[in-house]
């Protein structure tokens, strides 16, 4: 009968040196210590497996990370699972593909390929990611979709809402709806909890960008707009603004490819835009002429109004609201955004122009009378004799001339 092997001792572990060949030296219960050659030190435990009785080998860890003391633990953990009839070795397979799946399915994971498949502006995207990478992943990211729950989205925004960011609490809790619809949806969960949090949040104060509807104030702005002495691309930003009445940011995003100057026409590709559809913007001869005198100067890189420090990257965001401000028009008179309030209002309640009309060249949502989309060429020409009617208009109104006065609407 052998004799067996005293167990081992920290010191014994400690002082182990390599030698030419691998060897072992044995702890008791089936675990060893093997020393291999380069110096490094394994712990390892034979089992015989339940079923099929034959003998299996478990890595219990590398010392010194896994002390003696905690390789016996392992030891007898993995000894519990075989007397209740489990192999250790595939138990821990079982939990490393559980792992993986998890990580698989881990909400930051699922978040990023949603996000990846959305055709949003640059600027909006790079804010989304922003939002998540900071307020989101670093609390849930981990999480798998099947097992969160409403409370851990309220939480979420909860955070942001103490730091007074309510609006910003609000979409993201939106965004985190949409990426729980497509964990659905892509088979990695049952149900969306963020769908429980209606209310749960408190509402953010109402929000209207300033604009100017009375004809002549508007009139007082456009000279002041004529004698801007700031940069000559502002300066055309905010013409073309008056004129053309799109979203700051999809006149800081216009790009020469996109506009055909001898067809007077501005193509917005369905990227660049809010509701995610192609837009066409006709263009009136007074836009047309100041595009020709900003093409020497900017022609010949990407953008229409390139920034300040990079050709290669659009105008500020805030480069108009500043302008503005520098003109004296505070941001409870008039903003960027606020050029579309003033052309729909002078457009419907002075001009007396078709509502649907103005929506369809506001770009905002029109359905016809079956209640599908119209594209983005509807109503062409009369939207073409209303731009110039209304660039006519504000030339009268920048000379000083007559302004319509209001009409009193129906009802």
């Amino acid at each position: 009968m052998p004799k067996r092997a005293d167990p081992l001792t920290p010191s014994t572990v400690t002082n182990a040196k390599p030698q030419a060949k691998p060897y072992k030296m044995p702890d008791g219960r089936g675990m060893f210590l093997l020393v291999n050659p380069d110096g490094s030190k394994l712990w390892r435990w034979r089992y015989r497996r339940p079923i099929t009785g034959t003998e299996n080998m478990l890595a219990l860890g590398a010392y010194p990370e896994t002390s003696l003391r905690l390789a016996r633990e392992k030891r007898e953990e993995a000894r519990a699972l075989l007397a209740a009839g489990i192999d250790p070795g595939e138990h821990r397979k079982a939990e490393k593909a559980a792992g993986e799946e998890r990580a698989a399915n881990s909400f930051e994971v699922v978040a990023r390929e949603w996000l990846g498949k959305q055709t949003w502006v640059e600027h909006y995207r790079v804010k989304v990611e922003a939002w998540m990478a900071n307020d989101v992943y670093p609390y849930i990211g981990g999480r798998p979709v099947a097992e969160l729950s409403a409370p851990e989205f309220l939480r979420v925004g909860r955070r942001m809402e103490e730091r007074g960011a309510i609006e910003s609490a609000h979409r993201v809790l939106q965004t985190c709806g949409q990426v729980m619809r497509y964990a659905i949806a892509t088979g990695r969960a049952d149900r969306n909890p963020v769908a429980d949090l209606k209310g749960a949040i408190a509402s953010p104060a109402e929000r209207h960008h300033a604009a100017i509807t009375d004809p002549a104030v508007l009139g007082g702005l456009l000279r002041a707009i004529e004698g801007y002495t700031g940069d000559i691309t502002t300066r055309a930003a905010l013409q073309l603004s008056a004129l053309l009445f799109v979203r700051p940011g999809e006149l800081r995003h216009a790009e020469w490819a996109e506009i055909d100057l001898d067809a007077a026409e501005w193509n917005i590709p369905a990227g660049k835009m809010k509701m995610r559809q192609p837009h066409l913007v006709p263009l009136c001869e007074q836009a047309v002429a100041i595009l020709h005198e900003l093409r020497p100067l900017t022609g010949r890189g990407q953008y229409v109004f390139p920034g300040g420090r990079s050709p290669r990257r659009p105008m500020s965001n805030n480069a108009i609201n500043a302008a503005l401000r520098r003109m004296g028009y505070g941001t409870d008179t008039m903003t960027a955004h606020g050029f579309r309030a003033t052309a729909r209002t002078i457009l419907d309640e002075v001009l007396g122009y078709r509502p649907d009309f103005i929506e369809h060249q506001l770009a905002h949502a029109v359905k016809d009378p079956n209640g599908r989309a119209y594209n983005r060429t509807a109503h062409l020409p009369e939207r073409r004799k209303m731009m110039q009617g209304w660039a006519d208009y504000l030339d009268a109104l920048r000379a000083g001339g007559d302004v319509v006065p209001f009409k009193r609407k129906a009802g």
